[in-house]
């Protein structure tokens, strides 16, 4: 009876190397890297087709890079920060492997939780700040545990 051997690739120190992810799932260093460009381009009020002007790209490509579909070349990189004003690096917040989607960019990914966000930076009265914040919490509070998981 033949038994089937199956062949592992080895590093240079003789130790197996990590399987490859699918070519058709986005590895999580392209997913945050995106989420980050997403963010800072939202944050500069930015459209998708602006940003993909400037760029010389269509919005799709902008679409595919920001949901990590597409890995974004590094010279398109270099100039995504440029457009965006922002130091290269803080678009790989976030991708280190211990805790890819706690970064405080991660926490406004959704367009409402940004534009909320924004408004609560634009009250200056820290008593109504306060208050914001207590009322918020309040309404999370008698969302389930489960429904919060969820999300």
């Amino acid at each position: 009876m033949q038994r089937m051997v199956r062949e592992v690739d080895l590093d240079a120190g003789g130790a197996p190397m990590p399987p490859e992810t699918s070519a058709k799932s986005p590895s999580p260093v392209d997913v945050a890297v995106g989420v980050n460009v997403r963010l800072w381009r939202m944050a500069k009020g930015l459209s998708q087709t602006q940003l993909a002007d400037r760029l010389g790209v269509t919005f799709q490509q902008v679409q595919k890079y920001e949901l990590g579909s597409n890995r974004i070349p590094m010279g398109r990189l270099v100039k995504i920060a440029a457009v965006l004003g922002v130091p290269i690096a803080v678009l790989f917040e976030g991708t280190d492997a211990t805790e890819p989607s706690r970064t405080l960019l991660a926490l406004v990914s959704d367009a409402r939780a940004f534009r909320l966000a924004v408004a609560f930076a634009a009250i200056k009265d820290s008593a109504s700040r306060l208050m914001l914040v207590n009322m918020v919490e309040k309404i999370a509070s008698t969302v389930p545990q489960l429904q919060r998981d969820r999300r």
